[in-house]
């Protein structure tokens, strides 16, 4: 469980609303509108928690309303396995964060401070003053814009990852439940993604033209795939073209990217649609370099190959272009279609339910653990200093994307190629295909040795 605090109207709510990826919590410009406390299933780049939205603390007669809605955050933060102390990076620092602070420095939970509405420079000042308050280097980001998630997530992570016992079932870690397919198509501007959803809905659902830019916000619409006797529910989403971050100076281009980035987050599979008229460039490998590191599904797709030239050449081009410049998941499906003409859009379509299969794939222990053996037995780990490190039994801690714990002695020392030999290992011979993979070595814990070693 994560609780999270704080001062009234430091934005608690927009961050509790950001990591469970619905708006459960009120916001408001007003202080006090939470209350009770709220909890709700969270999810951050593939690493899923409870997490628990609070009153804002307040230093009032514990009788009063303020004073009970204190005590509702205190006892939160007592059951927490940790706690997000926000404070507004813009309005700075004031005596209620100091008293706050105070409390939390004599709680045992574990506190990370995080300094919220960071983004651009206004916050600099209000920064500098958090070091002051004896919480370590604050995590800072935009809970709004959704700026600063993976800094987030890597101070949450030792915290919330032993929440995975593998001694537990672990069938109710994944949520197994497909519902529709959510399928966000993104890419540079002008690449044809709004005129594919059209093409792909059979209507003129979305402003089509010449110019750059048309779209502007992240349209999610509601579909039935017809295909083979069978009807597949899709929940398609056209973004805003992302350009290279310097030629975007646009305050409004800005929010459109962020919103386009935004729905990345909360996509199953990613459509990164080219121009087939201008290749692949780094921008590209850019776009799809940050669907992989969010965990999500991702595909891709050479549009306007109608009026492509030498199509086998610039294919294989790009295919090649991909191996090299995403090294961290070869494989990547690469297909061509049309979106003026529609052909190509089933294929399109059975890739992403098939990519999402994998994506959603569990395996059982013991198949997982047959795997390993066999790994091991082929490729044994390195001995550094002639000392063996040894790989005990693997888990799948949960889904979407796959995650993996491989528990042994001394993992600390294995050299990151073995790790990619590993999930190279899972990717091939478990069906896992082209999907992002997270894997975590871990060493278990000796109740009779304080360093948790051997």
């Amino acid at each position: 469980m994560l609780a999270i605090i704080g001062r009234p109207n430091v934005g608690k709510s927009t961050l509790f609303n950001r990591l469970v990826g619905k708006k459960l919590a009120l916001v408001d410009d007003r202080p006090g509108v939470t209350r009770d406390r709220r909890e709700g299933e969270a999810e951050l780049i593939g690493m899923k928690f409870r997490v628990m939205d609070t009153a804002g603390y307040e230093d009032d007669d514990p009788a009063s309303l303020p004073g009970r809605m204190r005590a509702q955050t205190e006892a939160a933060v007592a059951g927490a396995d940790a706690a997000l102390f926000v404070f507004d990076a813009r309005a700075g620092l004031n005596p209620l964060d100091e008293e706050i602070a105070r409390w939390l420095r004599t709680s045992d939970t574990p506190i990370i401070l995080v300094a919220n509405k960071a983004e651009g420079k206004a916050g600099d000042a209000g920064i500098n003053e958090a070091y002051a308050l004896g919480l370590g280097d604050p995590i800072q980001l935009s809970a709004e814009h959704g700026e600063g998630m993976v800094e987030l997530f890597d101070a949450m992570r030792p915290h919330l990852e032993d929440n995975f016992d593998p001694g537990e079932p672990l069938e109710a870690l994944g949520d197994d439940e497909q519902g529709p397919l959510k399928l966000a198509i993104v890419g540079r501007p002008n690449a044809g993604k709004s005129t594919l959803i059209n093409r792909i809905l059979g209507e003129e659902r979305l402003i089509t033209g010449p110019e750059a830019g048309i779209t502007r916000d992240s349209i999610s619409i509601d579909w039935l795939w017809e295909h083979d006797g069978q009807s597949r529910e899709v929940r398609l989403i056209d973004t805003a073209g992302m350009r290279k971050r310097a030629r975007v100076q646009d305050k409004l281009e800005k929010l459109s990217v962020a919103d386009a980035l935004h729905s990345i987050d909360f996509a199953e599979v990613v459509v990164l649609l080219l121009d087939s008229t201008k290749g692949l460039e780094l921008q590209d490998l850019k776009i799809a370099d940050r669907v992989l590191e969010e965990g999500r599904a991702l595909v891709i797709a050479l549009n306007k190959w109608d009026v492509a030239e030498d199509g086998s050449k610039l294919y294989q081009g790009v295919r090649a272009a991909l191996e090299e410049g995403l090294a961290q998941v070869k494989g990547v499906p690469l297909l061509t279609l049309s979106g003026a003409t529609g052909k190509g859009i089933d294929t399109l379509l059975a890739a992403a339910f098939e990519t999402r299969d994998a994506w959603s794939k569990r395996i059982t222990t013991g198949q997982l653990n047959r795997w390993l053996e066999r790994a091991l037995e082929a490729n044994p780990p390195p001995a550094p200093k002639g000392k063996r490190i040894k790989l005990r039994y693997a888990t799948q801690a949960n889904t979407r994307p796959p995650s993996f714990v491989v528990f042994g002695t001394r993992v600390d020392e294995l050299p990151e190629s073995y790790r990619r030999y590993l999930i190279n290992g899972l990717r091939r011979e478990l069906g896992l295909g082209a999907v992002p993979v997270r894997l975590t070595l871990r060493a278990p814990k000796n109740p009779f040795d304080k360093k948790s070693g051997d």
